[in-house]
């Protein structure tokens, strides 16, 4: 079992030891009445757009997601929490420090005494999500985990979900599958973009995502016989059908949407197995981007 399977493997465990951390995310990432902004690059800015579509959905305050790199700081903020499982993220770093005078900056991270460190006002560290692969799998998920329970949302069925997503069959063969397409809704939109990352991070493969509705203003003209139009979430089922009239294969399930990205991770494994690919070696990545002094 190489890294990155382990890690995918382990998710359920790690997702049970987020409860620890409630009270302090509470306190950092739901602060009720502010305006936040989340900022991340990659899979961290996925993570950003999911948390700020729950945060408002709960009730909680104006929120936005932007990639680190396009940070400008234009509009006012309260407190700006920034993703990042290394702590070493060039981008986000360089973000951080263009941060006005006053605005609290939060890390959410999987190490400690990193650069990041001297930047915010305060971490939340999740060190027992923290990864040896590149490819990012639990802690992301277990970042999400973490929100849904600091915002009353929840955590066991998750976990229950997430078990049963590893003993689940995948919903095709990798070998019928050359082309992916994601979709979601609401917060899941920012799990049908991770999902195709994984995919195209370690299997090297053509994905795409899409908010679901918009998978008809487009992107179905590229569906075929071996296209996978995967659902994460609430998506209209009227959609599967849009996607079946292009000859595409359909796959949807009811458990919690981040059990089907546990799916989703595994699915994209498989397929670089397929490929005689290595994913603990993924092509031109690293675990962290730190670029060189401009």
């Amino acid at each position: 079992m190489n890294n990155t399977l382990h890690e995918v493997f382990s998710q359920p465990a790690t997702w049970r030891q987020t409860e620890s951390l409630t009270g302090d995310a509470r306190r950092e990432l739901a602060a009720p009445g502010e305006r936040m902004l989340v900022l991340g690059c990659g899979t961290s800015w996925f993570v950003a757009q999911s948390i700020a579509e729950l945060r408002e959905s709960a009730g909680l305050g104006e929120t936005d997601a932007v990639c680190a790199s396009e940070y400008v700081p234009r509009r006012h903020y309260d407190r700006i929490v920034a993703i990042t499982r290394s702590g070493t993220s060039t981008e986000v770093l360089d973000a951080l420090r263009r941060v006005p005078a006053g605005v609290r900056r939060v890390a959410v991270t999987a190490v400690r005494g990193e650069p990041v460190d001297g930047l915010t006002d305060a971490r939340l560290v999740l060190d027992f999500a923290d990864e040896r692969s590149v490819v990012q799998t639990r802690f992301p998920t277990s970042v999400l985990v973490t929100v849904l329970r600091a915002y009353g949302k929840g955590g066991e069925r998750v976990v229950a979900d997430g078990e049963a997503a590893l003993a689940a069959s995948l919903p095709a063969d990798p070998g019928d599958v050359d082309h992916l397409v994601f979709l979601g809704t609401g917060w899941t939109v920012g799990l049908a973009h991770e999902a195709a990352l994984k995919v195209r991070e370690a299997a090297q493969a053509h994905a795409e995502s899409y908010p679901a509705l918009d998978f008809r203003h487009g992107p179905v003209a590229v569906a075929g016989p071996r296209t996978l139009v995967w659902s994460l979430g609430d998506v209209p089922e009227s959609l599967d059908e849009t996607a079946r009239a292009a000859g595409a294969i359909v796959y949807r399930d009811d458990r919690h949407p981040l059990a089907q990205l546990v799916l989703a991770q595994r699915f994209a494994l498989a397929l670089a197995a397929h490929r005689g690919l290595d994913p603990d070696r993924p092509r031109l990545l690293t675990r962290s981007v730190v670029l060189a002094a401009r």
